[in-house]
């Protein structure tokens, strides 16, 4: 499919960033911005359709910010997925975008001119978006409004477009965060029964739903905590908050001990031997069983960088009177796979 095949390029445009183009229509798209502005018939087309606003004294109170969160959060989507990167497309709309990119949405009928009584376009519409880290894995995440993060094994990230006004999110799982700063519009997370609010910071938030709790540890900026009983505590850097049973406890910790998961480390450093097992299978996505529970007053102290679990469970052995049995993954009736189970026994 070429430009002059008949079909409006602009009508598969606005196809193309709603992402519902087809093959055919999604390479022409891309065949046509590779040249960026080379391209004579793109070029032309958004100059003739900027004069023809400018003339017509067409103007939209459209909060541009919603139009930059759902670009942004497409081309996030098409990097994820591993698709062939438009580097000059961007470019280009990064360049022009003040100028044309308002005028080349108008004609692909994205946005409703003035007086139209009020916005009726899918890109303005409320969208929920999930990002999921499946179990053994850690995915890095980048948020519209220039917020940054890592979120770890089994965790799950949920947000809504547009984001920049409100930006809220659900979290289950664990995440490390740099927030971006902007005092107009606080950063909230709901997680575990609890409210977190934030300007800019950094800081790591751990609340799986199967553990029960939720803590959080500043590495910089502040922190306001909520509970679900309207407690209101401040955090400063280095402080550990742990909520769980309605109770919260604040303690003195260290940052790099509890973020050096996003640089790929397993940290340990005189954990209870039942948080240690807990983070072997998360890290790993296997089970542990502990077989005899005057395990869970042992503590540890170690740190592992790209070890395998077969690994640390001989270390664990080297330094603690410990032994351990490991069960391979099963094959289910449905043909599914259980996880491989390690069982550690006192000696």
């Amino acid at each position: 499919m070429t430009a002059d095949s008949g079909k409006d390029v602009f009508d598969i445009i606005r196809k193309y960033i709603t992402g519902e183009t087809n093959d055919n229509e999604r390479k022409c798209i891309e065949s046509i911005f590779s040249d960026g502005e080379d391209n004579h018939y793109l070029r032309n087309r958004l100059y003739e359709d900027w004069e023809s606003m400018i003339k017509s004294g067409r103007q939209t109170d459209a909060d541009l910010n919603k139009i930059l969160d759902q670009i942004h959060h497409v081309i996030r989507k098409n990097e994820s997925i591993k698709r062939r990167p438009l580097k000059r497309v961007m470019q280009l709309y990064m360049k022009v975008a003040a100028i044309l990119l308002l005028p080349l949405l108008i004609a692909g009928g994205i946005l409703l001119n003035k007086g139209s009584g009020k916005n009726q376009t899918d890109i303005e519409e409320k969208s929920r978006y999930t990002i999921y880290a499946p179990m053994g894995s850690r995915v890095s995440f980048s948020l519209s409004d220039g917020t940054t993060g890592v979120l770890n094994s089994g965790s799950r990230l949920s947000y809504s477009l547009p984001f920049s006004n409100e930006r809220n999110i659900d979290l289950e799982g664990e995440a490390w965060f740099n927030v971006a700063k902007d005092e107009k519009h606080p950063f909230e997370i709901s997680a575990g029964g609890s409210r977190i609010r934030v300007l800019g910071t950094s800081f790591n938030l751990s609340a799986y739903p199967a553990e029960n709790y939720v803590e959080i540890v500043l590495q910089e900026g502040s922190v306001e905590f909520s509970s679900s009983k309207n407690q209101k505590i401040m955090m400063g850097p280095s402080e550990r908050l742990v909520f769980q049973d309605g109770e919260v406890k604040k303690s003195i910790a260290d940052p790099e001990k509890y973020n050096a998961w996003v640089q790929g480390r397993l940290v340990f450093r005189e954990d209870p031997m039942a948080e240690v097992a807990r983070r072997i299978e998360r890290w790993y996505n296997i089970k542990v069983v502990l077989a005899d529970k005057e395990l869970e007053k042992y503590s540890f102290r170690g740190t592992f960088v790209d070890d395998t679990f077969e690994d640390v469970l001989k270390f664990l052995a080297m330094t603690s009177p410990i032994t351990y049995k490991i069960s391979p993954r099963t094959m289910m009736p449905d043909g599914t796979y259980t996880k491989g189970t390690v069982t550690i026994y006192k000696k």
